[in-house]
């Protein structure tokens, strides 16, 4: 199902990459949204995409906002700093 929607976020993203951008954030919106169904399964990143599309608009100050770390990423980097 992530596979399908992210081929669908970047049918979208061929399709608008004429426009000018709007996005407030970076990443934009579309390509946040394609990390989260990348990393994350169904549920979380359809949350995430859905939150992210809800504030991005003309009163969010906007700027850099990453997809969370996965909880392997997270114990990853946690691992390192220990060591």
């Amino acid at each position: 199902m992530n596979k399908l929607i992210v081929k669908l976020i970047n049918l979208y993203k061929i399709k608008t990459q004429n426009s000018n951008p709007t996005c407030r954030y970076h990443p934009t919106c579309s390509t946040y949204s394609m990390n989260a169904f990348k990393k994350h399964n169904f549920f979380y990143a359809s949350l995430l995409s859905f939150w992210r599309i809800l504030r991005c608009n003309p009163f969010s100050k906007g700027g850099y906002d990453p997809v969370p770390k996965t909880r392997k990423e997270r114990k990853h980097d946690h691992e390192h700093e220990i060591s």
